[in-house]
């Protein structure tokens, strides 16, 4: 299966160049697998660059999710990262994907400097 790099996601998700989008499109017509990485660097310039709200990034993740030829890297992660972020999006979606892949693979806690992260159960402020 082929893969797809942040701006494919990009362009997929903002759809505001027609070329590139329709390209990305084509790309994952027959399919298409979508590292952690590539995702949160996504939400990253989601939020930077096109200064998306919380609301919109959460709106975008689910896209992402519900996408009919895109494959998400550690899908469940990805999709309990999505409700804690739709509940406390203060933390940012980068710092619920780690909590809940460092969760799954039962690495708990997540230790971190981070206040309001370190709130929450399986994290602990150092």
């Amino acid at each position: 299966m082929r893969a797809v790099d942040t701006n494919v996601l990009v362009r997929l998700i903002t759809r505001d160049d027609p070329r590139q989008t329709t390209s990305a499109e084509t790309f994952v017509a027959s399919g298409a697998w979508v590292s952690t990485l590539a995702l949160a660097e996504a939400v990253w310039v989601l939020a930077s660059v096109y200064e998306l709200n919380a609301e919109d990034q959460a709106r975008a993740i689910g896209m992402l999710l519900d996408h009919r030829q895109l494959v998400l890297h550690d899908r469940e992660s990805v999709a309990a990262a999505l409700r804690l972020f739709q509940t406390k999006p203060s933390l940012g979606f980068s710092d619920c994907l780690m909590l809940e892949m460092a969760r799954k693979a039962g690495h708990l806690p997540l230790g971190t400097f981070d206040r309001d992260l370190g709130k929450i159960e399986g994290a602990q402020k150092l």
